[in-house]
């Protein structure tokens, strides 16, 4: 990042505030997405790793921002708590098992994530989990979660797909996304940074990001109290399919 910066200074910050105003708003509105949207955008200017390291304090924040927002945080965890576990377990194995891959290896890893990820973008909204079935399923879809954090962060496909099939209502979705996504994020970056993914430059530049995430976060946020329940699902299955389109590309 620091050469391209060198290079283009002025062109290279407008464009990263710009993604993270972008990534703010539609986590803002929709609950998620951050990462999402502007792990692949700014993939495009600085490597994949460094991309990730540039969003820890923007999604912790804007994560703990929500979930306490939502409230019932103890409901929550109590509910999604042996998904949240399997996915922090998984994440670190994962991390950890993947720190000396080579290059090809890695790309092959994130090929499979990105294929299953547009596979449950595409397939999964038509998908209903009974709520009998979720003693089960929350710590399998934990365990896929933590596998893609592994690898790239991306945890979003799996985890809106499987709080779609719940059929959670949009203040409950977002409040059990949030939670979830905070808990799986700690480890997850921690792992990351403590393995060399990333290095401690990236988090501390991470800090300059919270100005235009909380800028399009706030934006969302109004926007979002305007959406009907209808509207909102509809927004969130045109997020998963141009998100899919984006890992595709990517």
């Amino acid at each position: 990042m620091a050469d391209i910066g060198v290079l283009f200074p002025v062109t290279l910050w407008a464009t990263g505030f710009a993604i993270m105003v972008i990534g703010g708003l539609v986590k803002g509105t929709l609950g998620v997405g951050l990462p999402l949207v502007v792990v692949p955008m700014l993939s495009l200017f600085v490597p994949a790793p460094q991309a990730m390291g540039l969003l820890v304090m923007p999604v912790l924040l804007s994560n703990l921002w929500q979930t306490i927002e939502g409230g019932n945080v103890t409901r929550g965890v109590r509910r999604f708590g042996w998904l949240i576990v399997m996915q922090l377990v998984v994440t670190v194995g994962t991390v950890h098992f993947t720190r000396n891959l080579s290059l090809h290896g890695f790309n092959v890893m994130l090929a499979l994530v990105v294929i299953s990820a547009v596979v449950m973008m595409v397939f999964g909204h038509s998908f209903e989990v009974h709520p009998s079935r979720e003693r089960w399923a929350g710590p399998a879809v934990g365990g896929v979660a933590g596998f893609m954090a592994g690898v790239s962060s991306l945890t979003g496909p799996i985890l809106i797909t499987y709080l779609m099939a719940l059929r959670l209502r949009r203040e409950e979705f977002i409040g059990a996304i949030s939670i979830i996504y905070l808990f799986g994020a700690i480890p997850m970056y921690g792992a990351m940074l403590w393995y060399g993914r990333f290095g401690i430059d990236e988090v501390l530049l991470s800090f300059l990001t919270l100005v235009p995430m909380l800028v399009g976060l706030q934006i969302g946020r109004a926007i979002r109290h305007r959406l009907s329940e209808v509207i909102f699902r509809r927004l969130l299955l045109g997020l998963l399919t141009v998100l899919s389109v984006l890992l595709i590309v990517k």
